[in-house]
């Protein structure tokens, strides 16, 4: 859980010093140091993408430069682009926004991306990092939190699942285009 400080900068601006914005988070099970939930910041980018490259195994630094500039560098009340970090070390990443009436939906937290280095995984990292950002949601107003993953994508599915999530009610439709 988020204590009065996070909940305050879940609704202010992502700019400033790490220590300013940090939100201290109970030690995970395995840790000897704490772990810090805090709003991203630009030097943060780089990590973002390094961690993002040995999940993935795709460098994609212009994606991530865009989603730092989209939801953390304005500070907008209603996105969010949130860090876990242990002794200056990025162990994961979770971005989320609210989105009100796409589909006839009311008002309702999106999560984007979630990752967690694979040596923090079954750690409580990414627990922490989803009830930061749901935190963060519930400070917005929101009381519903949606996300989409690829069919295939079972440790994510898993995880989002172990969470209390379960299928909503739109269903996700595609075409390819010629």
């Amino acid at each position: 859980m988020l204590d009065r400080l996070a909940r305050r900068q879940c609704a202010t601006s992502r700019s400033g010093s790490a220590a300013k914005g940090a939100i201290k988070v109970a030690a995970t099970v395995d840790a000897g140091a704490a772990l810090r939930i805090r709003p991203a910041l630009a030097a943060d980018v780089p990590s973002v993408i390094a961690l993002d490259e040995e999940v993935t195994g795709l460098a994609k630094p212009v994606y991530w430069r865009d989603m730092f500039e989209r939801y953390g560098a304005r500070g907008r009340k209603e996105r969010f682009f949130l860090v876990a970090e242990r002794q200056d070390r990025l162990d994961g990443v979770v971005i989320g926004e609210t989105r009100a009436w796409e589909f006839g939906s009311p008002p309702c937290g999106w999560i984007f991306a979630i990752q967690v280095r694979p040596k923090g995984r079954l750690k409580g990292v990414g627990t922490q990092l989803f009830n930061a950002i749901c935190d963060c949601f519930r400070k917005a107003g929101v009381v519903n939190v949606r996300t989409m993953l690829a069919r295939d994508s079972t440790t994510v599915l898993s995880f989002f699942r172990s969470q209390g999530m379960v299928a909503g009610p739109f269903i996700e439709l595609e075409t390819t285009l010629d």
